[in-house]
């Protein structure tokens, strides 16, 4: 007794291998390995598309970074140079030598304070920009020139 005819087992096959074909190419590939120049020399990793800048933290979440004004995003995290968790208004006057991570809407939402070892190390970046990170909103002084 044949239940399932030729005919119709076919185009079930043919779904289940367009599936398995579209699940295999749409799948994560492995993370590979992240290496910055600060790890090399005994620092911390830092992701991908971390700036190098000098901070100078205002009024919490008013900070002035490399001498522009910024507000911080909500949530931002500052470590400090032990890696371990600061609020903005501890930092409150101070200039400091930090790594710091922008979101995709442009605004800072990582900021590590580096240690004199990391901050003497060269920053690993694509031509001092970030690896995958934009900045969609631009200043009518950028676009003029000054």
């Amino acid at each position: 007794m044949n239940r399932c005819s030729p005919r119709l087992a076919f185009p079930f096959l043919a779904a289940a291998l367009i599936y398995l074909g579209t699940a295999a190419l749409l799948s994560p590939l492995p993370a590979q390995a992240q290496t910055q120049n600060e790890a090399a020399n005994g620092g911390r990793n830092f992701p991908d598309g971390t700036l190098r800048g000098r901070l100078r933290m205002l009024d919490f979440p008013q900070a002035e970074l490399d001498g522009r004004l910024e507000v911080l995003a909500p949530g931002t995290r500052i470590r400090n140079a032990q890696n371990m968790v600061v609020t903005g208004s501890t930092l409150l006057g101070q200039d400091l030598a930090v790594n710091y991570l922008r979101d995709p809407a442009g605004q800072v939402q990582q900021i590590w304070i580096l240690s004199p070892d990391e901050a003497a190390t060269e920053r690993a970046s694509a031509g001092g920009k970030p690896l995958l990170n934009i900045w969609p909103f631009v200043t009518r002084a950028d676009n003029e020139g000054g």
